[in-house]
């Protein structure tokens, strides 16, 4: 039987579709400068050198205090980090600007002003305390600074951060919020909820991440996807820049980039600081996963305190007078100490103040 073809009739022949409009290509975005280094006076690299040395010592004294016994809880030093809060703070301007942090938060409070006395105090949950003594070292506060904690749960600070730049924005107060998280914190679905709003609102947020290289004890290269953290906002068009976190000119520098730019109603900037803490995640942490080697070899290299010594010994700035000063801050260190051992304990009525009950 002969085989019958068929073909399409002219209606149901494919119509050639019409080609698509092409796409516009997003426009260029701008870009922050890059940071240039800070180029500050002797005096200015004095006192950032005074600044870094008081955390170091006040958060040595905290861990023997905690090894005594007189510091109970969780308790996260900052040492080897100085060289972030102190180049960070130092180009904001207290009671204008807002500063949020996680449970790392003594060196910040240190590099705000704040009187080591009433941080030491709380640390050992006395009523003298900033915050009466019911926060301890995780929890402490100082409105009249701008200083909003000190939040014990992992990138929960980086929301609230976006609401204090919210209200600097509402309020046209002029003011910026600095925003401080971990390379840990980085992965957390909340950190990327406040970049996009930020964005969308264009508000005046410093997004600053302290990459210190091991969150609670992984190494970030190895949690992290992407371990390049500075471009954490690319998918939001938030711009980010890495810095060298160990040096606190490269810092304060940093800094003022990127307060010019979210002064300047440009939306929010994301800093990567690349630092390193020397101690364990906590006081309870024997930091296992790296060496004493590797630990010691940042200390040689790249410690941010000996760094600026040396700045300022080719500035004229002599040993004894680098000793004298030491010597200055561990007595104010001792006196904080003294302070706070010798302070009453609250009274357990404090218990029920400052507590919200109602109905909603």
């Amino acid at each position: 039987m002969a085989r019958t073809s068929t073909s399409r009739s002219k209606s149901a022949t494919p119509k050639a579709e019409k080609p698509a409009e092409a796409v516009p290509a997003t426009p260029n975005r701008e870009r922050p400068a890059e940071p240039t280094r800070y180029e500050g006076s002797k005096d200015e690299l004095l006192e950032f050198y005074r600044q870094m040395l008081l955390i170091r010592r006040f958060e040595e004294k905290a861990g023997q205090l905690y090894g005594l016994g007189l510091i109970g809880g969780f308790c996260h030093l900052y040492i080897g980090q100085e060289a972030v809060a102190v180049g960070l703070q130092s180009a904001l301007e207290v009671g204008k600007d807002s500063v949020i942090t996680g449970y790392r938060d003594h060196g910040h409070m240190l590099a705000y002003g704040i009187d080591p006395k009433v941080i030491m105090a709380e640390l050992t949950g006395r009523a003298a305390g900033i915050s009466k003594g019911k926060g301890g070292s995780m929890h402490m506060f100082s409105v009249e600074h701008g200083f909003y904690g000190g939040h014990g749960i992992v990138g929960a600070q980086v929301s609230l951060g976006a609401g204090l730049a919210f209200k600097h924005k509402y309020a046209g107060d002029g003011g910026v919020c600095l925003a401080y998280f971990g390379d840990g914190a980085a992965n957390q679905g909340q950190v990327y909820e406040a970049f996009n709003m930020a964005e969308l609102w264009k508000l005046p947020c410093i997004f600053v991440i302290e990459n210190n290289q091991y969150a609670m004890g992984t190494s970030v290269n190895r949690a992290s996807a992407e371990d390049q953290l500075y471009r954490r906002g690319e998918s939001f068009r938030i711009p980010g820049l890495q810095v060298d976190g160990m040096d606190v000119l490269a810092v304060r520098g940093a800094a003022e980039t990127a307060i010019e730019w979210v002064r300047g109603g440009k939306g929010p900037i994301l800093l990567e600081l690349k630092t390193y803490r020397y101690r364990g995640h906590s006081m309870s942490d024997p930091a296992k996963y790296r060496s004493r080697d590797e630990v010691q070899a940042v200390r040689d290299k790249s410690d941010p305190i000996d760094h600026l010594a040396k700045e300022l010994g080719a500035l004229g700035v002599g040993e004894d007078e680098l000793k004298a000063l030491d010597k200055d801050i561990r007595k104010i260190v001792a006196d904080a100490a003294a302070f706070a051992e010798e302070s009453p304990e609250p009274e357990l009525s404090e218990l029920t103040t400052d507590v919200l009950v109602g109905s909603y």
